[in-house]
């Protein structure tokens, strides 16, 4: 290994004291964000809040192994602020020992208590439902998630796996409200009436009911959106015009709904500014920039839905506590592995 000269090793202290301060001061400004949320989706809300705050982000984008790489980094880690999809990444962030409780009157009045942690260890930041797309001429205005047991369905509905995160979320809210033994049943019947084995994506969905193979389906609400404005390309768009959206709820609740959040990491360096950023992305502005981006539905009361959704309605998201939901998670996994409902 290579000793510095003397002259070198001081000149190198002369740096720290003359600068050091003055960067430390700099870097404290700077929020580090590690996100699963594909960068082009947040990188205007960031941008947004650098040109209104001063403060820069610094975006670390992993698609995969969020709780992993934070988990590894222990107390080295440099994030501030972890951003990801789905509520049960979210509590095991928490489950983890990952993330740091928060207090704050902002936004604690903007996000109602189902869509936050009760100890403030996450925050939605917005929300998808999981919601029914319908052949475009079906005589059907509402339905409930109980219903798609119904005989009547037999042969003409299409879903994805069981075992994706967005149906054991739909599922786990289901034993949530009606109890294991009954989502048994339901599960089972919803297998009977399936016109093809689960399987493919949400979008799969839409297709499958244009080409007539089904006349109606589960997916997620947001979809809808980038079918509709062209970003999935024109075969989606000729997909999406053959079908229409409706927000299905719970017999004694409303619609089913997933979110996007953020969490404070457990050993961020610069913990203030991850507050202010998350505070701004409550805000209306940066509500609204959500809604344009991916279509998703705002945790802001207060911010507009995107046009293209709000054709198909009011959102009356369900009022089961997302924590609750949560501890539900391996029974449905357990029961959609129990009925094969993926066979």
């Amino acid at each position: 290994m290579r000793i510095p000269s003397p002259r070198t090793m001081l000149l190198a202290v002369a740096v720290a004291v003359l600068f050091g301060p003055a960067a430390a001061a700099a870097a404290e400004e700077d929020v580090t964000l590690y996100t699963t949320r594909e960068p082009g989706l947040i990188q205007p809300l960031l941008d947004a809040f650098t040109a209104s705050s001063g403060v820069k982000v610094n975006t670390v984008f992993l698609k995969n192994g969020l709780l992993e790489r934070v988990a590894a980094e222990g107390s080295r880690s440099p994030a501030d602020l972890l951003m990801t999809v789905d509520i049960g990444n979210l509590v095991d962030l928490v489950d983890a020992g990952l993330t740091a409780p928060v207090r704050s009157q902002t936004l604690e009045t903007v996000i109602p208590a189902n869509l936050r942690d009760p100890s403030g260890n996450w925050f939605a930041l917005s929300l998808r439902a999981r919601a029914l797309y319908v052949a475009k001429d079906l005589a059907l205005e509402s339905i409930t998630y109980e219903d798609l047991a119904d005989p009547v369905w037999k042969g003409r509905i299409c879903i994805r796996s069981a075992q994706h995160p967005y149906n054991i979320s739909l599922i786990a809210a289901y034993i949530a409200h009606h109890g294991e033994a009954a989502a048994e049943t339901w599960l089972r019947a919803l297998k009977d009436n399936l016109a093809r084995k689960a399987g493919g994506g949400d979008r799969d969905v839409a297709r499958d009911i244009m080409g007539g193979l089904c006349d109606i389906g589960v997916a997620n609400s947001y979809y809808v959106g980038l079918m509709k404005s062209g970003r999935g390309g024109p075969e989606q768009e000729k997909w999406a015009g053959a079908m229409r959206m409706i927000l299905p709820t719970f017999q004694s609740g409303g619609t089913h709904v997933n979110v996007s959040g953020a969490a404070v990491a457990r050993h961020a360096p610069n913990p203030n500014g991850a507050v202010r950023l998350l505070e701004y992305l409550v805000s209306d502005q940066a509500q609204k920039l959500y809604a344009q981006a991916n279509f998703e539905y705002p945790v802001n009361p207060a911010a507009a839905v995107d046009p293209l959704i709000a054709d198909y309605g009011v959102l009356k998201p369900d009022s089961l506590g997302l924590v609750e939901l949560a501890a539900f998670r391996k029974t449905a996994s357990r029961l959609a592995e129990k009925v094969g409902f993926d066979n």
